[in-house]
């Protein structure tokens, strides 16, 4: 009798244990109320510096323009608008005609 129940124990638990990982990494995987896989977004914050409390520094990009904004309890304020800065690449020396 309790060969056999240890034998049940054996069996389940590695079984319900499998069951709760796998739930889990579909869980963080699916994401509840987005559509599966990663989508694009219109918006990206870029970087956020607290300022105190309740208070922070954001930089977020929007419609081909990066926007610091000023978040606070209750309030957002916009501090600047600047269009996204465009990297190059620079040549490497051994590469220029």
């Amino acid at each position: 009798m309790m060969t056999a129940y240890i034998l049940k124990l054996a069996v389940l638990l590695p079984l319900v244990a499998g069951m709760a990982y796998g739930a889990l990494y579909l869980w963080r995987r699916v994401q509840p109320g987005l559509a599966l896989g990663q989508r694009d977004r219109h918006v990206k914050m870029v970087d956020a510096i607290p300022l105190g409390a309740t208070a922070k520094l954001a930089v977020v990009e929007f419609g081909g323009n990066r926007l610091l904004l000023a978040v606070g309890r209750g309030n957002i304020a916009l501090l600047s608008e600047r269009p996204i800065p465009e990297f190059r690449v620079p040549e490497e020396a051994g590469e220029r005609d």
